[in-house]
């Protein structure tokens, strides 16, 4: 008989349903919400409570339990200085589930769990970087120029990658397409062939 025994099956075995439980777990303690289907969903809110119940406490007994799901130092340790400080003063409600609507292609009802309380995450601002001032080589700051002569630059050396990456001006005009499109092409191939 299966009396008080709450946990779902999955269509796995054990060691797969654990490994599945604690991936989504993990992924909610890193990201803060996640989304899948209603009844994983539900399940992953069961071990997550549990564990924030756990990290509450925050001595070595809870830590070793926490470990010994999470397998992850890093996760823990985010578990007891982040995540379990912002829920002191509540006794249970961690997470929340909001259904959406059901999956396309096999229509699975898609949920997001998520935690109550979030740690707020400033958003990450992009910096345009200024390009930096391109330095004359000391020789040509130095040398003077020459009454009545231009002094040209001199072009750097290309390396072989770079011949190789960049196609000289010559091949690029071989291979351009006749003016008129497919129509030019056909009239330059048989012109070629008349001769």
């Amino acid at each position: 008989m299966r009396h008080k025994k709450l946990n779902k099956k999955f269509d796995r075995n054990k060691p797969e349903r654990e490994s599945m439980m604690n991936n989504l777990v993990k992924g909610l303690f890193i990201y803060q919400s996640i989304t899948t289907t209603k009844e994983k969903a539900k399940e992953a809110r069961r071990f997550a409570e549990k564990l924030i119940t756990v990290a509450k406490k925050d001595d070595l007994a809870s830590r070793r339990r926490a470990f010994s799901i999470l397998r992850d130092e890093t996760l823990v340790g985010k578990l007891f200085k982040e995540i379990a400080p912002l829920f002191k003063d509540r006794k249970g409600g961690y997470t929340r589930i909001i259904h959406l609507g059901k999956r396309r292609g096999d229509n699975a009802q898609l949920s997001i769990l998520e935690l109550t309380e979030k740690k707020a995450v400033a958003p990450k601002v992009k910096h345009k970087k200024e390009k930096p001032a391109e330095a004359k080589p000391a020789a040509q700051e130095k040398a003077p120029a020459k009454e009545g002569a231009t002094h040209a630059p001199e072009k750097p050396k290309e390396t072989t990658h770079e011949k190789h990456i960049q196609p000289k001006k010559e091949e690029k005009e071989t291979h351009k397409a006749p003016a008129g499109g497919f129509a030019g092409t056909l009239r330059k191939f048989f012109r070629g062939r008349t001769k």
